[in-house]
């Protein structure tokens, strides 16, 4: 709880701009294990990172430092990516001597062009590769973040055998998104609720006609199942990567991102579809967030596979959590 004060504090100060990366490597936040954290720990700095729309790769950082933590092979300065992110592609790793060489494309990678390194799963491989190895198409999501096609084309790069796969990776990476939804929420409902306390209508604030207290309700319980379940996939992330709570975690925080940002932009009426108002930094991410690392429909896919493999002797166990 104190971690995250702390990070409130400093990510508040840089709430409207980009946050030097300087003040958050002087902080600490950049390299959490260094500091003796245990990953529950560390991912819980993303919640602070969402409610205030954070616009640096932390997430993406705190994942690769992991990553290369459980590899062995050291963290280097500056901010850091992972690939490949989405399903489907895949980077294949391939010994050159004492170094590694690696092929294939991973799309849509979060802030490639301006990473210090690209932390990269390969097929039975970590590898460490630099950006300026690569080819870089350039794109962006909703929110404006960058979202790159890496070519990796034969690059160069430091590596080590690894036991993490690309599904453990994009495990981590749905925790880690579910973790920043639930944090634009509650500040998505904090925004909300105050607008609708000044703007007013017919003679009265808008906060109390009975529709928006309803919607506000409403609201309030889609960032409060997304908190929690973000906290229980947090608190599985120790157990391991395929637990059943991670892709409930991000299936509830897609739905709850989609609910909630279709509230607050009626709460706020036209002004909130406006790029000058703050509640777009935070919906536009929140409509990214949702799809990457997989969206609700391949959690759900996934969840209901392991179910249905479990067996009907297993589901009510298995919903309740009460062993007969």
């Amino acid at each position: 709880m104190m971690l995250e004060e702390a990070a409130d504090r400093l990510f508040a100060a840089h709430r409207d701009a980009p946050a030097p990366w300087a003040e958050l490597a002087k902080a600490g936040y950049d390299r959490p294990f260094a500091a003796g954290l245990e990953l529950p720990e560390a991912l819980t700095l993303l919640f602070s990172a969402g409610r205030h729309a954070l616009e640096a790769p932390l997430a993406e950082t705190i994942l690769a430092g992991w990553l290369l933590a459980s590899a062995g092979l050291e963290q280097p300065e500056g901010p850091l990516t992972v690939a490949p992110v989405r399903e489907g592609d895949s980077v294949a790793a391939a010994r050159d001597g004492v170094r590694w060489r690696l092929s294939g494309t991973a799309s849509r990678v979060p802030f490639a062009r301006g990473a210090a390194a690209i932390v990269v799963v390969a097929d039975g491989a970590l590898a460490l590769v630099q950006p300026t190895e690569c080819r870089i198409t350039p794109g962006a999501n909703l929110a404006g973040e960058p979202r790159d096609e890496v070519d990796f084309g034969g690059a160069p790069a430091a590596g080590a055998a690894s036991t993490v796969d690309a599904a453990a990776l994009r495990a981590l990476g749905a925790v880690m998104r579910s973790a920043q939804i639930a944090g634009a929420l509650q500040a998505v409902l904090e925004m909300s609720v105050r607008y609708a306390t000044e703007r007013a209508q017919f003679g009265r604030p808008i906060g109390r006609f009975q529709a928006v207290q309803q919607n506000l309700a409403v609201l309030a319980g889609q960032a409060a199942a997304a908190t929690a379940a973000a906290q229980a996939a947090i608190e599985a992330t120790a157990r391991g990567l395929s637990s059943r709570m991670i892709a409930a975690a991000k299936i509830r925080a897609g739905e709850a991102a989609s609910l909630g940002a279709a509230i607050a932009h009626q709460v706020h009426g036209a002004i909130g579809f406006t790029q000058e108002y703050a509640l777009n930094r935070y919906t536009r991410r929140l409509w990214s967030w949702r799809d990457e690392f997989g969206n609700e429909a391949h959690w759900a896919r996934a969840l209901g596979a392991e179910v249905a493999a479990a067996g009907p002797s297993r589901l009510w166990i298995d919903i309740t959590g009460a062993e007969s």
